[in-house]
C-alpha cells in the first residue's frame, strides 16, 4: 500500500511532517510520501521522505508566469505530482497536458477523480495511478470505504476495464482501520490530508495509519 499525504494549505510544519513520514517508511516498510507546498518542496525533499508535488501545470519552459513548471518541480526534489484535485480542477486536456508535462520531468502522476465514471476518463489518460475522492467526504473523517464502499469497487473495475491503473482511496481516510479497509475493497494506497496534517501528533497518526500494514 502507497500512503501518500497532502498537506494542502494546512498550517503545519512541513519539515516536521516529512521527518516524522520519513522514520515511519523506514520503521516499518510502508511507502509513505509527502506532498507540500510547491515553496516547501526543497526543504521537505532533504529530509529523505518521498516528495510529491501538489500540481504541475500544462506548460513547458516559456512565458508561464504564476505556473507550476514540472521540471522545476523536479529540481526542487519532487519524484511525482498529484493531478486534478476536487481542490484545484482542470480541463480534461489540461489535465492531459500536465500529465504530459510530469512524463516529461520524469514525475510519478496520481491524477483524483470524484466517482467511477470520471476514474474511468482519467484512467484512459495513462496516469500512474487515480485517486477516487468524493468531494463530499473530503476533510470529514468519514472514509468513503465506510460511506459508499461500492465508490472504491467500480472505481477499480472502471480503471481496470480501461487498462492496468492503480487506484488509490481517498477522502475522511484518518486511521489504520481506513485504511485496511481500502486495501480489502482493492486500492493500492491512500490520500489523505487532515488526518496527519492537522493531527496534534502527525508521527503518531502516521505510526496508527501504517500499523495493518506491517
Amino acid at each position: 500500500m502507497f500512503v501518500l499525504v497532502n498537506l494542502k494549505a494546512y498550517p503545519c510544519d512541513p519539515v516536521a511532517v516529512a521527518g516524522a513520514a520519513a522514520d515511519v517508511a523506514d520503521e516499518s516498510g510502508v511507502r509513505v510520501a509527502v506532498a507540500p507546498q510547491a515553496a516547501h518542496l526543497e526543504r521537505v525533499a532533504a529530509t529523505g521522505v518521498e516528495t510529491w508535488a501538489q500540481h504541475v501545470s500544462p506548460v513547458d519552459h516559456g512565458s508561464h508566469t504564476g505556473s507550476t513548471l514540472a521540471e522545476a518541480t523536479a529540481d526542487a526534489g519532487a519524484v511525482g505530482t498529484l493531478l486534478n484535485h476536487s481542490e484545484n480542477r482542470l480541463r480534461l486536456a489540461d489535465v492531459d497536458g500536465s500529465l504530459r508535462a510530469a512524463e516529461r520531468a520524469g514525475l510519478e502522476t496520481v491524477v483524483c477523480a470524484n466517482n467511477p465514471r470520471q476514474v474511468a476518463a482519467a484512467a484512459a489518460l495513462e496516469p500512474d495511478a487515480v485517486a477516487v475522492e468524493p468531494p463530499a467526504l473530503i476533510g470529514t473523517g468519514t472514509p468513503v470505504s465506510r460511506a459508499d464502499p461500492e465508490v472504491v469497487t467500480d472505481s477499480v473495475e472502471a480503471a481496470a476495464a480501461v487498462g492496468d491503473v492503480p487506484v488509490l482511496c481517498g477522502a475522511g481516510i484518518s486511521t489504520g482501520e481506513d485504511v485496511a479497509a481500502a486495501s480489502d475493497l482493492g486500492a493500492e494506497g491512500v490520500l489523505l490530508a487532515s488526518g496527519v496534517a492537522k493531527a496534534d501528533d502527525p508521527r503518531a497518526a502516521l505510526e496508527a495509519l501504517v500499523e495493518p500494514l506491517r
